[in-house]
């Protein structure tokens, strides 16, 4: 049987979807829309469950300036979210490049289209390695705290209320250690596959030695800051309730708050991560056929357009994981 394939308005663009174009957009755009919106749906879907949690967890949820303050080749230097910051910016600085690759098309001026959309691939690619470079520091961690046998995360800040790493509190007891499993731990853990860098005896020992060191939980007090202890209750939680060493974050630990948050920022960040690096493949696709000259004997850069819908979709849904992380 024969195809009959109907063509509308001047331009003469095929409409693969029947004898009318809706919207006067081509079939493969509309279906980058209808791919744009389902997606849109499931991304609100997981900042909705990750909304609900933090409000559960509202007195313990970590405070992001103190999370995510590092900065690359600036160690030991305290830059709350600036890094962050930059890469945001860098992300909406390629959704303004590809703006100007599709313009570019729409005038068949191919040298720009090849310029603009290089921009675009490079500026995907530094994001996707400077957030390859954040979960790093988040799993391997700053400063370290220790765990009780309900759960609880304990930081230490000293009598000025500053940050105090386990290095600086840790003293060298020079005991045989063996990682805990199921058979030989503590009834609450899991497999521990590696040692932490000090043993919870290492770290009450230096506790105990170093009076201007006190410990900070996760709860607010009634101004919002999180609750520091006295001296004397701290040396308690310490000796009755610290059982474990907590370094950086993972799926079950995690040394800035609830176990909830890494899983949120893990999932979240990846899923988003996930579809830049399509993004970033595509319009490596992209440009190398500009370079061949597929679009222009095509006549048109509408694939272009096409893929610029998606990357300023990616571009949108960050503003919105940069908000709920990030500043809220």
């Amino acid at each position: 049987m024969e195809a009959t394939v109907a063509r509308t308005g001047t331009e003469g663009k095929t409409w693969g979807g029947g004898s009318k174009s809706p919207l006067k957009s081509s079939y493969g755009k509309l279906m980058m829309w209808f791919f744009i919106t389902s997606d849109a749906l499931t991304f609100s879907g997981f900042l909705a469950a990750y909304g609900f949690s933090r409000f559960k967890f509202l007195d313990s949820w970590p405070i992001a300036d103190e999370v995510f303050n590092h900065f690359p080749f600036l160690h030991g230097v305290d830059a709350p979210m600036y890094y962050v910051a930059l890469m945001t910016f860098i992300l909406i600085f390629s959704s303004v490049t590809m703006v100007l690759a599709v313009d570019a098309g729409h005038h068949m001026k191919k040298g720009k289209v090849t310029i603009y959309m290089f921009l675009t691939v490079i500026g995907g690619v530094i994001f996707l390695g400077s957030q390859a470079w954040e979960w790093k520091n988040f799993i391997k961690g700053t400063y370290g705290a220790v765990e009780t046998s309900g759960g609880q995360i304990l930081q230490f800040v000293n009598t000025d209320g500053e940050r105090v790493a386990l290095k600086d509190i840790a003293v060298d007891l020079d005991e045989d250690r063996v990682s805990h499993e199921r058979k030989n731990g503590l009834w609450y853990t899991t497999d521990e596959k590696n040692l932490t860098t000090y043993s919870i005896n290492e770290i009450k020992e230096g506790f105990k030695a170093k009076n201007n060191i006190l410990v900070r939980t996760l709860e607010n007090d009634e101004n919002g800051a999180k609750v520091v202890l006295s001296r004397e209750k701290s040396l308690v939680y310490m000796n009755d309730r610290a059982v474990n060493v907590v370094e950086g974050a993972n799926l079950t630990h995690n040394e800035y708050g609830p176990p909830l948050f890494a899983d949120f920022f893990f999932f979240i960040t990846g899923f988003h991560g996930f579809h830049v690096s399509i993004g970033v493949l595509l319009n490596i696709i992209i440009f190398f056929n500009v370079i061949l000259g597929t679009y222009e004997r095509r006549g048109s850069y509408e694939m272009v357009e096409k893929v610029g819908l998606y990357w300023h979709f990616v571009d949108l849904v960050w503003v919105f994981v940069f908000t709920f992380f990030y500043l809220v």
